[in-house]
């Protein structure tokens, strides 16, 4: 079921995105698609903008999703029904990857370990820009060993079954980060990939869970 979300703007003087986003974000609270629009000058309180760690202007919240910088209204609109539906995680995690922001990333997904189920779903997708899979890689490491990866060792072995090779790649690194044992047998067959660096990512992940030596 939909909800109405609340938006937090900072806006500055001298900024030239500010009235645009504003105004945006006025005529979804007069349709009805917030439910709060609360818009703060951080001239006049800088207190706020350090509050939430914003570093320029316009910097936004919608529901749970914190956005810099200029928007469409389409983009807008987007953004505020995915936080009415509670959807919309996979592009704003392939968003902040894909800005370097792993830390805001590692951050949310230790909030909520059921959110790396999205960060997943950026691997297994080859749209996902090459900056954020490599910040995927990221956030796979800082979670090597822990029980939320390991909860997702279905899904990582279905990647390893994908036809891009390098879906498959990156997922059988990842299963390397569960070290779980146990996943050795789901990995066996990936020795004889079709493609070669497929087969160099399986053996370092059977070399690493089992001690593996195919030389």
């Amino acid at each position: 079921m939909s909800s109405r979300p609340d938006a937090l703007l900072l806006i500055a003087p001298g900024c030239a995105h500010c009235p645009v986003v504003l105004q945006s974000l006025t005529e979804a609270l007069k349709a009805g698609r917030l439910g709060r629009l609360e818009a703060v000058n951080i001239a006049a309180h800088p207190e706020v903008a350090r509050a939430v760690g914003s570093r320029s202007v316009p910097w936004l919240r919608i529901g749970p999703f914190e956005l810099e910088g200029l928007y469409t209204p389409i983009e807008l609109a987007a953004w505020i029904e995915h936080a009415a539906q509670g959807t919309g995680w996979d592009q704003y995690f392939g968003s902040l990857l894909a800005q370097g922001r792993l830390a805001k990333t590692v951050k949310l997904v230790r909030e909520d370990p059921t959110r790396l189920a999205q960060i997943m779903a950026l691997a297994g997708s080859l749209e996902t820009p090459m900056a954020a899979r490599i910040g995927v890689g990221a956030v796979m490491e800082e979670f090597e060993g822990s029980n939320a990866l390991r909860h997702h060792i279905p899904g990582l072995v279905a990647l390893t079954r994908s036809p891009e090779a390098q879906v498959r790649a990156d997922a059988c690194h990842y299963l390397a980060l569960t070290n779980a044992v146990e996943v050795a047998e789901q990995v066996r067959p990936l020795l004889d990939d079709v493609d070669p660096e497929v087969r160099e990512i399986a053996h370092e992940t059977l070399e690493r869970l089992t001690g593996y030596d195919a030389s």
